[in-house]
């Protein structure tokens, strides 16, 4: 492995002060947030400049803020993200941290599809399947991304719609599911206990992207012969880890 090439360090170390506060800084503000030698900082903010990694503030002389090159190679990123690839990756790295078996999955209308699944390597009977769909009401991921919904949008998504069973255990009444996903909102977390599989019960989390959509949502199912209130605890906080894992790497900012 060669060596890191300082001057370059320090030109990424200045770009990535860039992610915080209001977006801009002057030369002053980089060189006592870094440590770095004022004549360095002026140096590399010229390059950067020069190569439209940053930019002058019109209206603030003497700060910089992100320049168009920055946003080009962002979108270039972007272009290339593949949603299934890496849930799958985050999915079997959940998986290998507490051999339960994970799923990412995304909602249509008010179904769920799975679109990623690593399966733990206990036996376990499982009616998820990565392409599958199920009432998402049914399931941790469904009821974390209705939850998500906006109201108006949730309303149009139930309106008229039966709740349908999928074992003795699940939500089909529509006042008790809306209390659910109001209770979900404030904790951030959703579950659910033999709701689609009368052996197992799911804890999910959302996936965001970068500009803070939840557009998925990652679970955790466990066979009810594993499950306990102290498990549930310990699955959410890897999930809600794990979501924060793949959500960053969709390019969201917010905390892992």
């Amino acid at each position: 492995m060669g060596r890191l090439v300082p001057a370059v360090t320090r030109a990424f170390d200045i770009l990535e002060l860039f992610l915080d506060g209001d977006g801009t800084l002057s030369a002053p503000e980089v060189t006592r947030r870094l440590g770095l030698p004022r004549t360095t900082v002026h140096e590399l903010l010229t390059t950067l400049s020069a190569r439209s990694y940053l930019a002058p503030v019109p209206e603030r002389p003497g700060r910089y803020r992100l320049g168009v090159r920055t946003y080009q190679l962002g979108s270039r990123y972007a272009e290339r993200l593949d949603l299934a690839a890496e849930g799958q990756r985050v999915a079997r790295e959940v998986a290998e941290t507490c051999d339960e078996t994970v799923h990412v999955a995304i909602l249509e209308d008010t179904d769920v599809i799975y679109i990623a699944k690593v399966d733990s390597t206990h036996a376990v009977r499982m009616v998820s399947a990565a392409g599958r769909r199920l009432p998402a009401h049914c399931t941790a991921v469904g009821k974390m991304l209705l939850a998500a919904l906006p109201p108006a949008e949730l309303d149009a998504r139930l309106a008229d719609r039966e709740l349908t069973a999928m074992t003795p255990d699940s939500l089909t009444d529509p006042s008790a599911l809306r209390a659910e996903l109001s209770a979900i909102r404030e904790r951030g977390i959703a579950s659910e206990h033999r709701e689609s599989n009368p052996d197992v019960s799911c804890v999910a989390a959302p996936v965001r992207d970068s500009a803070g959509r939840v557009v998925a949502a990652l679970s955790v199912s466990v066979p009810m012969i594993r499950w306990s209130e102290e498990r549930e605890a310990e699955l959410a906080e890897l999930a809600a880890k794990g979501a924060g894992e793949l959500s960053a790497r969709l390019g969201h900012r917010g905390a892992r």
